[in-house]
């Protein structure tokens, strides 16, 4: 199950990152899959990182961006830990600003000490949170640390599509388990309402039917005047209950 999430999200955030890339004005420099020169020496243990050549970025293998991607940020992150679509969120954050500041973003926003350790309080935290509001909140935030920096300007416009691209797809990852209460609520309220309709409305064939001489065996006994008023009264007997609540 770990495998699957991890994949899944990884191929969400590479389609974010794109291929190889070396702005000028990207402190990153040379930059692959989202995986920058610095980062890929340090990977392969080259020191000091300059001594590793940009055509090796240019080269850096999808298979080779997944390990480094697992090890440096969905590990640290424990993001297998997480409920489906937060674990999105929380790992692209890692991925463009740190492990320990997305962490400690999404600690602030759970209401937890904000540690950047992530142990059983943040994932108890986290579970117990709706995630379509966890997602949001982190996403805010993210979005708010972003405006703050100073290469804002360049990238700003990029960076704003890419937090509204990762918040839609992580809200479309959280299991319909994990709606919340309330919407659960109405939707169980309307299942059992349309429920009792059919049992009225099966009543009230079942009544017009004996008054047309059909003889229904499984409702042997019950004299047609009765089922007919008897399904009536439930039909319009519901539809007062639901006005009334929905008044009160």
């Amino acid at each position: 199950m770990t495998e699957t999430r991890f994949d899944a999200c990884l191929d969400h955030m590479l389609a974010q990152e794109g291929g190889y890339v070396d702005h000028p004005a990207d402190p990153g420099g040379a930059t692959n899959m989202g995986i920058t020169r610095k980062t890929l020496a340090r990977w392969r243990n080259i020191s000091p990182w300059t001594e590793l050549p940009k055509s090796a970025v240019e080269g850096l293998t999808r298979t080779e961006a997944a390990r480094i991607y697992r090890a440096l940020y969905w590990n640290p992150c424990r993001a297998d830990q997480f409920p489906p679509g937060l674990d999105l969120a929380l790992f692209d954050f890692a991925v463009n600003s740190g492990p320990d500041r997305a962490v400690r973003t999404l600690q602030a926003g759970l209401g937890v000490a904000a540690d950047g350790v992530v142990g059983p309080v943040t994932t108890s935290a986290a579970q117990k949170a709706d995630a379509n509001e966890a997602i949001n909140d982190l996403c805010d935030r993210r979005l708010r640390f972003l405006q703050g920096l100073s290469t804002f300007p360049t990238f700003g416009r990029g960076w704003t599509r890419r937090v509204a691209d990762i918040r839609k797809t992580a809200l479309a990852m959280v299991p319909a388990a994990a709606l919340p209460s309330q919407q659960r609520r109405t939707n169980m309220s309307i299942l059992t309402g349309y429920r009792t309709y059919v049992v009225g409305a099966f009543m009230l064939i079942a009544g017009l039917a004996q008054v047309l001489g059909i003889d229904l065996p499984a409702l042997d006994g019950g004299a047609a005047g009765h089922l007919i008023f008897e399904a009536l009264a439930i039909i319009f007997l519901r539809k007062g209950l639901k006005g009334d609540l929905g008044r009160a």
